[in-house]
């Protein structure tokens, strides 16, 4: 850059004082503020002033040969403005760095949150794995054993005894139920095989199954197919909402709707229940329900309406082309 000004001098001495070469002196003065640091960038703006300066006062420019207070304020002016391109320059170059390095933060905040999802999605099948597998199992055997026994005391004419056995092997049979229900709900593979609605159906008939609540889906303005990964998300967005209004808001009556429109479809997950509180509103279970809408190109509202509960609503980015599902 200072070969650049040398020779921009040379260019402004050979032309003379009648055809004016300042602009020119800037470029150099921009790039040095842009590629170096800011005192280069002064430096060079300093070298253009004085470089201008004796071009033109070697070439006769009338202005720099009347009055001194003349010369100084012509000098003064020029070096004021190589030192403000200087200046703006580097302001801009700051400016830039600030908006890269924002860009590279948000990049890295979003890697961490898909990491932070799919590790939660991992756990979360390697749990309903282990209780399928395992704890499953067990029941299952301890079922046919209660049942074995039954008909050992039965046999026996002990029909109280036989009568306990039965109860427990029925009890058991329950629980294999529900634990299989739960492995399935902690391992939602049937979400790709049956549809993101039909999932939601199953999901809100097994609340109401397991836990006796209210727990009711609906389908609204025709909901169109979506791909494997935005139907798992909302799924799981759907699951955590209807957790929390059970086991935080105690709910009674959670009402689910998925609908599109255009390019979106919301879910709604609405409560009776005690509403959430500001410790469960920054807890981890909401921070991955934000995170998943956030993949999805969406966002995730938490509302408490003025009847009492919780409002989740959770609206994502889906392809307009799909086949309609359902109807309302």
């Amino acid at each position: 850059m200072v070969a650049t000004v040398l020779s921009i001098g040379a260019l402004d001495f050979a032309t003379g004082y009648q055809i004016r070469v300042l602009p020119f002196y800037s470029v150099p003065i921009f790039v040095s503020a842009w590629f170096c640091e800011k005192s280069h960038a002064f430096l060079v703006a300093a070298l253009a002033g004085s470089v201008w300066f004796y071009a033109n006062w070697l070439t006769g420019d009338p202005e720099l040969h009347l009055h001194n207070w003349i010369r100084v304020w012509e000098a003064f002016r020029h070096v004021a403005f190589f030192m403000v391109v200087a200046w703006t320059g580097s302001a801009l170059r700051a400016k830039s760095d600030i908006a890269s390095a924002r860009i590279a933060l948000l990049e890295h905040s979003h890697r961490l949150e898909r990491e932070i999802v799919n590790i939660s999605e991992a756990e979360q099948r390697r749990i309903g794995q282990d209780l399928h597998d395992g704890i499953c199992q067990n029941l299952a055997a301890l079922s046919c054993a209660a049942t074995s026994l039954r008909n050992d005391l039965r046999e026996l004419r002990l029909s109280a005894e036989s009568k306990m056995a039965d109860e427990l092997a029925n009890r058991l049979r329950d629980a294999v139920v529900q634990t299989r229900e739960l492995a399935h709900e902690l391992v939602p593979a049937h979400v790709a095989e049956v549809g993101l609605v039909s999932a939601l159906e199953s999901l809100t008939q097994s609340v109401t199954q397991l836990q006796g609540i209210n727990c009711t889906f609906q389908a609204r303005n025709g909901v169109s197919n979506c791909d494997e990964q935005t139907a798992t998300h909302l799924y799981r967005v759907a699951q955590e909402a209807i957790n929390n209004a059970t086991r935080h808001g105690k709910a009674s009556q959670i009402d689910v709707s998925l609908q599109a429109t255009d390019h979106l479809m919301t879910l709604q997950v609405l409560d009776d229940g005690v509403g959430i509180s500001e410790s469960k509103s920054n807890g981890m279970g909401l921070a991955i329900m934000r995170a998943r809408a956030r993949l999805n190109g969406g966002e995730l509202q938490i509302e408490q309406p003025e009847s009492g509960g919780t409002k989740i609503c959770c609206s994502v980015r889906i392809d307009q082309q799909g086949t309609e599902l359902a109807d309302a």
